[in-house]
C-alpha cells in the first residue's frame, strides 16, 4: 500500500525571481489572502484587462492595499505572481496527498487524482484562468511546489507503479505518460472554464475516466492487439 508523509506546506522563494521574501513571515495572513484574491480577479477578469497590463499599482489598488506594502513583501511583479501561484497549488497538492493516502489500486489513485482535479476547477475557475495567462507554460517548473518532492512523488509513484504491475501503458516513458496525464487534465479543465459551463465537470467524471483510462492503460492495448491479430 502507497504510503505519503505529509509534511506542511510552505512558500518557497521562486527561482527565477529576484524578490527577497524573507519578510513575508510578517505578513497578515488576511492581507496576503486578500492580494491574492486581488491578483487571481484581475487575470481571469473578461474586462480588457490582459497580463501585460497587470501592474503592481493595479493589484495594489484591487486589493485595497499600498504600493509600499507590495514592494515591501515582495519586491517586483514576478515574484508577487509566482508567490500566489505557489501558495493556490500548496493548497491543491495537501488535498491530492490527503486523498490519494492509503488506496493501493493504481485505477483508484488515478480516479481519485482526476477527481480532485476536476473539483479544483469547478470550484476555482478563477485561478485556471489566472493559471493560463499569468506565467508562460514554459517557466511552469520553476514554481515551487513542482519542485516539491512529496507532492511529485506521491503522483509519479501511481504511473509508475502502474507500469511495474502491468497495468498501464508500458511502451512509452514515464515522463511520457505524465505529459498524457496532465495534457488531458489541463485542456479539458481550461477549456471548460472558456466555455463557461454551467454543468460541473465531475458530472461527467466517470465518462471522461473511462476515456483517460482507455488511453494509458494497458489492458486496452492488450485487447487492441488481441483484435488486430484476429484479421
Amino acid at each position: 500500500m502507497m504510503t505519503v508523509v505529509k509534511k506542511p506546506m510552505i512558500v518557497a522563494r521562486p527561482t527565477n525571481t529576484t524578490g527577497d521574501l524573507s519578510l513575508l513571515d510578517n505578513i497578515r495572513p488576511a492581507t496576503l489572502d486578500k492580494i491574492e484574491k486581488s491578483v487571481i480577479a484581475l487575470y481571469a477578469s473578461d474586462d480588457g484587462v490582459t497580463a501585460d497590463n497587470v501592474t503592481m499599482q493595479a493589484i495594489a489598488k484591487q486589493a485595497n492595499v499600498s504600493l509600499q506594502t507590495l514592494y515591501k513583501y515582495f519586491g517586483d511583479k514576478n515574484t508577487l505572481i509566482y508567490v500566489i501561484l505557489d501558495r493556490v497549488l500548496s493548497r491543491l497538492a495537501a488535498r491530492m496527498i490527503d486523498h490519494l493516502s492509503g488506496i493501493d489500486s493504481v485505477k483508484d489513485r488515478l480516479r481519485k487524482t482526476l477527481w480532485v482535479m476536476f473539483d479544483f476547477v469547478d470550484h476555482n475557475p478563477e485561478a485556471v484562468l489566472f493559471f493560463s495567462t499569468a506565467i508562460p507554460v514554459s517557466h511552469y517548473q520553476h514554481i515551487a511546489i513542482y519542485e516539491n518532492k512529496d507532492l511529485m512523488e506521491a503522483f509519479l509513484h501511481v504511473l509508475s507503479d502502474g507500469q511495474q504491475r502491468g497495468e498501464l501503458n508500458q511502451k512509452v516513458s514515464l515522463k511520457t505518460l505524465l505529459d498524457v496525464f496532465m495534457g488531458f487534465i489541463t485542456r479539458l479543465g481550461l477549456m471548460h472554464v472558456l466555455r463557461q459551463s454551467r454543468k460541473p465537470m465531475t458530472d461527467d467524471f466517470d465518462n471522461l475516466f473511462d476515456i483517460l483510462w482507455r488511453a494509458i492503460s494497458q489492458d486496452d492495448l492488450t485487447s487492441k492487439g488481441n483484435l488486430s491479430g484476429m484479421h
